[in-house]
């Protein structure tokens, strides 16, 4: 399956991609959306637009797996399975959704993206980084953000904040503490292994304190003013 030439042109030719990963209860969402406000102000001379997004989802196909692997039993599929519907969601999101935004010259803001598969399915559930490192590049090659943020927070104060959350949407957040902190340890492995790439964010902060993390990891690493 071949990735568009577009999707591995330079930051210069497209849009930038950033991603913001953590653990359950992380705060990712409301990151993601101050960061979006913050990052519209500061492209608005330059004319740049700011897309979010999310994954499991972002478009049409996408989130209709989405619903089969966020809600249901915690032990409905193995996995595999998992890891398999996670990478087919990821395609038609970023054919339909991602690239064609990039291209544009929009700024692209997801809510997970294929750092979570490696976490949570290649970590938390024990599937090993092969398997999963080889489902990515079959389904898009060496194409990867920007920058990715990883939002870092205790396990337990992470859970009790995600409990917090109302709606049907938690079949991971019910799976067991040990899960979570492979998970968690998961995340920080990766953001060991690629250091250009990822940033890791203390989430153990008000929101204000988290979001001036955010924007100054983001603004240093992608050369924005403060």
């Amino acid at each position: 399956m071949a990735v568009p030439a577009s999707a591995v042109a330079t930051s210069a030719a497209r849009g930038r991609f950033i991603t913001l990963e953590g653990g359950e209860g992380a705060g990712k969402s409301t990151q993601l959306r101050r960061l979006a406000e913050a990052l519209s102000t500061a492209l608005a001379p330059r004319g740049a637009r700011v897309v979010t997004t999310r994954e499991p989802g972002g478009s049409k196909g996408a989130e209709e797996i989405r619903a089969l692997l966020v809600t249901g039993e915690t032990g409905r599929w193995s996995a595999t399975t998992e890891a398999l519907l996670h990478t087919a969601a990821r395609r038609d999101h970023l054919e339909r959704t991602v690239w064609p935004a990039l291209e544009a010259g929009d700024w692209v803001l997801c809510d997970r993206f294929f750092d979570s598969t490696m976490a949570y399915q290649g970590y938390g559930l024990g599937l090993g980084r092969p398997l999963i490192e080889t489902l990515q590049t079959a389904a898009f090659g060496d194409f990867r953000p920007d920058l990715t943020l990883i939002l870092d927070i205790d396990v337990v104060t992470g859970l009790h904040r995600a409990a917090s959350r109302h709606g049907g949407e938690d079949r991971y957040e019910r799976m067991d503490t040990s899960f979570h902190q492979r998970l968690r340890d998961g995340f920080l492995d990766i953001a060991r292994r690629e250091p250009e790439r990822c940033a890791v964010i203390d989430a153990d902060a008000d929101l204000d304190g988290v979001q001036a993390r955010v924007w100054a990891a983001a603004s240093a690493r992608l050369g924005l003013a403060p």
